[in-house]
């Protein structure tokens, strides 16, 4: 079985996060070069600053700008008019009128997303983020059309707020433990107890009627999906089967896959997998220094560890 098979480092691997324990602060290496949270980043603000200039509403109406008229999401126009793009183009749009919106918005993208990242691989990371961003405009969809929400069918709902929830919350599940130093009030707490702190304001807020009641309802609709994602994972491999099918593969796939289910068969009858003229650590050296991650962060390892981790890993596949 490989590293990166094995439960415990799966389910609380927290790459990409900070970790503060005491005085000390381990920072997690983000993967180099632009990576899909980077895109998303650029992509976002680009089109707020397209939205703002080029494309800004000629009657002075904020949202009358064209990329809103074409790319917000309502009731109306995404199910009445059945202009369902409108549930992922939505994701991309923020306030014309505050800076803030998609400020805010992007630092939490770039704070949480690369641990989530790095966890899921880019291609489900991108599929879970739109997949969070849709199911938050879908629990907006329902909650007006059943007259929770008392915005009427021509509300707009934009931001990507949705699908950073879903980033949160999926944190909570990456790496539980791991420690962030809040802005405001400047005072630490655990990846779990602010996620799910976080999204307790946002669904007592849309119980109390907010001013902002469409904005919460899409916050609790992607920390949903958030949730359920990241701990199944397997379902967000055909979101992009569209642009082919992802279960084909060629030979090389299909003896890579045998040979997976060799490994798991092995572990479950009890022998350690151990590959084929193995001259590196011993499996039982691997899965200390695995629940060690897992516990304390990478940053915990001394250079003996890493060294035999790297060694394991030559061995993979």
């Amino acid at each position: 079985m490989g590293i990166h098979d094995r439960d415990y480092i799966n389910s609380s691997r927290g790459m990409g996060s900070s970790n503060t324990r005491g005085n000390s602060t381990h920072h997690f290496a983000r993967a180099p070069g632009w990576t899909v949270t980077t895109w998303l980043i650029v992509i976002n603000v680009a089109i707020h600053v397209l939205a703002i200039t080029i494309f800004a509403s000629p009657t002075g109406i904020p949202l009358d700008g064209l990329l809103y008229k074409i790319g917000a999401l309502s009731v109306f126009d995404a199910f009445q008019r059945l202009e369902v793009w409108r549930l992922i183009t939505f994701q991309f749009l923020h306030d014309p009128t505050s800076l803030m919106h998609v400020l805010f918005n992007m630092f939490g993208m770039w704070v949480f997303g690369p641990m989530v990242e790095q966890f899921l691989g880019r291609r489900k990371y991108l599929a879970f983020y739109l997949v969070c961003g849709l199911s938050g405009g879908l629990l907006f969809t329902i909650l007006t059309l059943i007259g929770v929400l008392d915005n009427g069918t021509h509300a707009q709902l934009i931001g990507a707020s949705a699908g950073v929830f879903g980033v949160i919350v999926a944190c909570a599940y990456v790496s539980p433990d791991s420690v962030i130093q809040l802005l405001f009030p400047p005072i630490p707490l655990k990846m779990r107890t602010f996620a799910y702190g976080y999204v307790t304001i946002a669904l007592v807020s849309l119980l109390m009627g907010s001013r902002n009641a469409g904005g919460e309802a899409a916050h609790i609709g992607g920390a949903i999906a958030g949730y359920f994602f990241i701990r199944h994972s397997h379902f967000l491999s055909d979101f992009f089967d569209v642009f082919g099918d992802s279960r084909k593969s060629n030979g090389k796939r299909g003896s890579s896959k045998s040979k997976d289910n060799s490994k798991l068969s092995s572990r479950l009858k009890g022998a350690p997998y151990r590959p084929a003229n193995a001259t590196g650590p011993s499996e039982s050296e691997i899965d200390r220094i695995l629940k060690k991650v897992s516990q304390k962060g990478l940053a915990s390892l001394n250079d003996k560890e890493k060294k035999a981790l790297a060694e394991a890993s030559k061995h993979e596949d």
